[in-house]
């Protein structure tokens, strides 16, 4: 009988049901839930033998079906948002409900493909034209649509206003000019106007395209891989950081206010 209301008292802890101790559920509980899946984890990397051993497989599983219910809560609320601008007819609804017939048509072709062919990715499937015809292309244009931004900030970001930008300006043609096929005819170009500016100087080593070359790798060998790294070591030592403060709870800012 104890064993059952202790069973009862925990629920009601947990579920936020028992009034004097709602914070559990927004507070302590998730921060309870985080340290100890983090300590069990832990423990299984540098323990591989049971009863820790399992435990990694197992929380995978139960992230793919949290990460399931999560995918839908996700669109559940991204539906609501557009449907009200759409109800409201505010400011672009028209994009709104593009995106809704989107979803939802995207959605219905998926599971009539699923269950007519057994596959969404059935070559005689709907929504195999429809990913084929439609999704792709769009991807590709969206991707396409990128290099336009990218090159106005290499543009904002290559201007010569000091002695780094200037390196980065020089290195960043180097590279360019090394990649493209037309790179060589470029540098016999520019080696002739260098020569025209310059009659009277000795400039024989720039008309060596393999020395131009050799620089080229020699910059993504060299100073790109350290300064990759660089960033990398960056990357990792912030992600540790920002796990253990999680871990320990000082990082609260993903619990809901």
């Amino acid at each position: 009988m104890k064993h059952h209301f202790s069973t009862i008292y925990l629920w009601q802890l947990l579920t936020g049901l028992y009034p004097n101790h709602k914070f559990m559920l927004y507070r302590t509980g998730p921060l309870i839930l985080v340290f100890g899946t983090a300590l069990l984890l832990i423990i299984a990397f540098f323990i591989p033998h049971k009863p820790f051993g399992d435990l990694e497989a197992r929380f995978l599983n139960w992230y793919a079906i949290i990460s399931g219910f999560t995918f839908l809560l996700g669109l559940d609320s991204l539906a609501r948002h557009h449907l009200i601008k759409i109800v409201r007819r505010e400011k672009g609804w028209f994009y709104s409900l593009l995106l809704v017939t989107s979803l939802f048509g995207t959605l219905f072709w998926g599971l009539y493909s699923w269950i007519r062919y057994a596959s969404p990715f059935a070559l005689n499937a709907p929504f195999m034209w429809l990913y084929k015809f439609m999704i792709i292309p769009l991807q590709a244009t969206m991707f396409a649509t990128l290099a336009f931004f990218i090159f106005s900030a290499a543009y904002r970001a290559f201007r010569v206003r000091n002695l780094a930008a200037t390196l980065l300006l020089i290195a960043a043609c180097m590279v360019m000019l090394g990649n493209v096929p037309i790179g060589s005819s470029i540098w016999a170009g520019i080696s002739w106007l260098i020569h025209q500016i310059f009659p009277n100087t000795n400039l024989e080593i720039l008309k060596r395209w393999e020395l131009f070359a050799a620089a080229k790798d020699w910059l993504m060998a060299i100073p790109q891989a350290a300064a990759g790294r660089g960033i990398g070591i960056g990357l990792a030592l912030g992600g540790i950081a920002m796990s253990l403060r999680i871990i320990l709870g000082i990082e609260r800012t993903y619990l809901s206010s």
